[in-house]
């Protein structure tokens, strides 16, 4: 009974998002690993322009990683981006370039964990396997009135259970959109739809009255505020931009030099300090630029720019992968974070 709702209910109410409109397995995995915490529409022009820029599994195998962080730049967590080349490279090396079409060997590529193995095998190669995100999550424990925490590994077991359970033999990948579509227009976390919900006659939390009490989750921890000093280096009119390294926060991204303040530490005073410290170079504090402010998943940041000068050219990162001078135009064509992006479109405004 509810596989047959759902069903019915998505087919005819289910948002026209681009990638419900191809059974191409790579642009069905692209849509995917963009979807992850992200706004679909946020997505949605990124996902053509990706897509167009690299059309097939190969193309993006091929690609310069420059290439791949700039058409994501602005999406933010580029882990997603770093990873679906790697998988291309390994999908081209050992599968002959078609993505495989089970759990377990969609598993193996990187990137693609339980949920993102789950999606692709259902909805691009139809096979009935489940799939556990935010909003099937919500769906689920509100149909079950399961009021255990979420984060628990135990409810987690239970959830992927019962997702196994109502997946269906006929339209696996439908079904699980139309939980998803569910979770994300209909019993959203506040005030629910319920009176339109497919669903509404089996729902345990609905019959309860508070569905809103599901699904239960811990308070969230404050999140903290780091100060991080920004030097805009200028050297013979070329300007100092620095790559992370490919692992970690922001991997791969270029960005301004600079390094996080201590407690109570002087943003003009860091970033000079910075500078020696993880650049081995020195650096005259010009003037300050307007502070800029990024929040994270997982923190806030404060970014305080100074438009320095440099004596000298020669520099030696201490964390970064490499560095480069480079004209005001070449940083357009490279791939920056968000707030880096942010410093240097007002210091060209500013004639910088």
């Amino acid at each position: 009974m509810i596989a047959t709702r759902l069903l019915a209910w998505y087919r005819a109410h289910r948002r026209d998002l681009p990638w419900r409109n191809t059974r191409d397995p790579y642009a069905i995995w692209v849509s995917e690993a963009m979807l992850q915490q992200t706004r679909v529409d946020t997505v949605i022009p990124y996902w053509h322009r990706f897509l167009q820029a690299f059309p097939t599994v190969a193309d993006l195998a091929a690609a310069p990683l420059d290439d791949v962080l700039k058409l994501w730049e602005g999406l933010g967590y580029y882990s997603r981006a770093r990873n679906l080349r790697l998988a291309a490279q390994k999908v081209v090396a050992e599968f002959d370039g078609r993505l495989p079409d089970t759990v377990p060997l969609l598993k193996t590529l990187p990137g693609i964990g339980p949920y993102m193995a789950g999606a692709v095998a259902s909805i691009a190669f139809q096979k009935p396997e489940p799939l556990l995100d935010g909003n099937v999550e919500r769906v689920l424990t509100r149909l079950y009135a399961i009021g255990e925490p979420v984060s628990d590994p135990n409810t987690k077991r239970k959830l992927w259970q019962l997702a196994a359970e109502l997946v269906p033999q006929q339209a696996p990948g439908d079904f699980n959109q139309g939980l998803m579509e569910l979770g994300a227009t209909i019993c959203i976390p506040k005030a629910p739809g319920c009176v339109t919900c497919p669903l509404s006659e089996a729902c345990a939390a609905h019959a309860s009255g508070t569905p809103e009490r599901y699904p239960l989750k811990p308070k969230k921890a404050a999140v903290p505020h780091h100060h991080i000093a920004v030097a805009v280096v200028t050297h013979q009119d070329k300007w100092l931009l620095v790559r992370r390294p490919e692992t970690g926060l922001l991997g791969g991204l270029w960005e301004f030099p600079g390094g996080q303040l201590a407690a109570g530490e002087p943003p003009v005073d860091g970033v000079s300090l910075r500078l020696r410290e993880r650049f081995a170079l020195a650096v005259t504090p010009v003037r300050p630029l307007t502070p800029v402010n990024h929040l994270f998943s997982h923190r806030r940041v404060t970014l305080h720019p100074f438009l320095c000068s440099a004596a000298s050219g020669t520099v030696s990162p201490r964390y970064h992968s490499e560095f480069r001078w480079v004209s005001a135009e070449t940083v357009n064509a490279l791939a920056l974070p968000r707030a880096h992006r942010k410093i240097a479109a007002a210091l060209e405004q500013a004639g910088g």
